[in-house]
């Protein structure tokens, strides 16, 4: 069952990624600055890091960055059923429970890393714990939007939007260029403030104001007029 493109001429629906992209930068921030080198919200850095522990380089472990793709991948299961699962109804009716969801395991990850001391990297318990949950919520967010099929918009990977950005410049603005340059900077800005939060308020904070961002930005999509629109067929 495949999700026909959202309308081009809605900018509700961009705008909500952005949001989301920012996000993408706070649990970032969280994973790699407050759980090892490990990342729970863009997978291919895991792949190098499982790389560089098979090549035995200090510091780079197996089982962060394995849990962190395995939770990843389950959380983007999970997200294609309930797509597939809510394909007649509103797309913010759709969207709304995917991100009650994320928010809330964002939410359940912040509390349990109240009690992870980021200097020792302990209790390991807690610190795998995180790595899961926010992996997860992270793998359900990538598979939902990936429905969408927003151009430029995946709110995590940026290789290819960089890309866009240098190769289709012809002497003027290409239509998607603020776009592509938007998604750019929120993820940036996430990170900056996910970092800053992270060494000011503890490794809670960044994942906290992500799943209120989560959860706020989808609730502000409801009041346009896409968000009415059925999302499948």
């Amino acid at each position: 069952m495949s999700t026909p493109p959202v309308p081009a001429s809605s900018d509700a629906l961009p705008r909500l990624l952005l949001l989301l992209s920012a996000t993408t930068g706070l649990v970032d921030a969280a994973s790699v600055l407050g759980l090892g080198k490990v990342f729970t919200a863009n997978m291919t850095g895991n792949v190098v890091f499982l790389g560089f522990a098979a090549a035995g380089t200090s510091g780079f472990r197996f089982a962060p960055a394995l849990l962190a793709l395995a939770a990843f991948m389950t959380g983007a299961w999970g997200a294609g059923k309930l797509g597939r699962a809510q394909s007649a109804r509103p797309l913010g009716q759709w969207l709304m429970r995917a991100a009650v969801t994320e928010a809330a395991l964002l939410w359940s990850a912040a509390l349990v890393a109240l009690s992870i001391d980021v200097a020792t990297q302990a209790p390991e318990p807690a610190v795998l714990t995180v790595i899961a949950l926010t992996g997860f919520a992270m793998g359900l967010r990538n598979a939902t939007i990936r429905q969408l099929k927003v151009p430029d918009l995946t709110t995590t990977v940026l290789t290819l939007t960089i890309t866009g950005i240098a190769a289709d410049q012809t002497g003027r603005t290409t239509p998607n260029f603020l776009r592509r340059f938007g998604a750019v900077l929120a993820i940036f800005a996430g990170a900056t403030v996910g970092a800053l939060l992270l060494r000011l308020g503890g490794l809670a904070c960044p994942l906290a104001l992500a799943g209120l961002i989560v959860l706020g930005a989808t609730f502000a999509f409801l009041r346009s007029p896409v968000a009415a629109a059925p999302h499948g067929k």
